[in-house]
């Protein structure tokens, strides 16, 4: 039961939307101190959901964060290690502008070639939705992949909801058909699938003003993840997969030219690419001021195994709930070009995954 609104000690869940200004490409942003700004005694509330509205700009998990002592170099450091993995205008398919047919002439003009910085968001972990302990004295950082466009700064907008409590209200499983292909993505927010129509009516039935909606891979669902980012088809289709079948692909360092085939590499050139990554997976331990113990095991698990092994692609993803200022009910956030999608790289049984969906009240 939910304590009345003039309950001593008690305040509902509150709200605020920010507009942010990169001042460059790369930038990590403290929202904290602006939720701070916005919301009187933002630091009563025990829990904070963070929520980016774009695919090129997210959140880190609290936990990881911590790790990195919620320190901006080390931050800056661990991002540096998948814009390695993805450096700016190497050969991507999305970038490659005249092949976009969803796009018309005048779009192709602006259109960032951004590809780089959407690998980097879902091979990093990077959330759209998180859900933080509220340490009002501790940077939450917005990390920015893509924040000018040409000579122009782009437009953001996140979301923060101060709550008390959390409150499961309905769980289920659903089952989401997939492609013969080994490695496919599955745009979740695909109205054939009718996928988004039925978490959103349950979330009319329970009446969810403010709340949270997660999506997880069953548990004996192997070889597959999920994240949310744009379903754009040459991203999903080609680049990604590129990189699920060889996570050096893009690399644009010494050596990496010749990691096509990563099981038929010379050991000269392996040897190259070991030294790539010492040098790299070093800056951020340096910076990060982590265990240098860390690096061989880093190293060899990158060049041994495949991309979806050692990117941090997650088996859950989650998706905010808002009360929409014109009807009042509760609604899925999300932004013009994000979409949940589920990753596979190996070719489901019967052809189908399962995911469970709970549906949680911020109160």
């Amino acid at each position: 039961m939910v304590p009345p609104k003039d309950f001593t000690g008690y305040r509902s869940p509150t709200e605020v939307t920010l507009e942010i200004k990169p001042r460059s490409r790369f930038e990590l942003i403290d929202v904290n101190e602006r939720v701070c700004e916005e919301i009187d005694d933002f630091g009563q509330f025990p829990k904070a959901a963070y929520c980016s509205l774009h695919t090129t700009a997210g959140y880190l998990e609290q936990n990881l964060s911590r790790r990195l002592k919620d320190n901006p170099e080390s931050v800056s450091s661990f991002m540096g290690l998948f814009h390695n993995l993805f450096p700016p205008e190497a050969d991507y398919r999305h970038d490659q502008l005249h092949l976009r047919d969803e796009l018309s002439d005048a779009q192709k003009l602006v259109e960032p070639r951004n590809a780089d910085s959407h690998l980097t968001f879902i091979g990093s972990g990077l959330e759209n939705c998180v859900i933080y302990k509220n340490k009002p004295d501790r940077p939450v950082y917005f990390v920015e992949l893509d924040g000018i466009n040409g000579n122009d700064a782009r437009n953001r907008r996140t979301s923060v909801i101060g709550f008390n409590r959390e409150t499961l209200v309905e769980k289920l499983t659903v089952e989401i058909p997939t492609s013969s292909h080994p490695m496919d993505s599955i745009n979740l927010r695909d109205e054939k699938l009718g996928f988004f129509d039925q978490v959103q009516e349950i979330v009319d039935y329970y009446g969810i003003e403010k709340g949270r909606i997660d999506v997880a891979l069953k548990w004996n669902e192997a070889n597959a993840g999920l994240t949310v980012n744009e379903y754009e088809t040459l991203l999903m289709r080609h680049d990604l997969v590129e990189v699920l079948r060889n996570p050096m692909r893009y690399m644009a360092r010494r050596g990496y030219n010749m990691l096509k085939d990563p099981r038929a590499i010379p050991n000269k050139a392996k040897n190259y690419a070991k030294y790539d990554l010492v040098q790299i997976v070093n800056e951020f331990l340096d910076k990060a001021g982590l265990s240098e113990s860390l690096v061989e095991r880093l190293v060899d698990k990158m060049l041994s195994v495949p991309a979806s092994r050692f990117l941090r692609m997650k088996r859950s993803t989650r998706l905010l709930i808002s009360e929409d200022s014109e009807t009042g009910k509760g609604r899925i956030v999300q932004g013009t070009y994000q979409s949940p999608i589920l990753v596979q790289w190996r070719k489901a049984e019967r052809q189908a995954r399962k995911v469970e969906v709970s549906f949680v009240r911020f109160e």
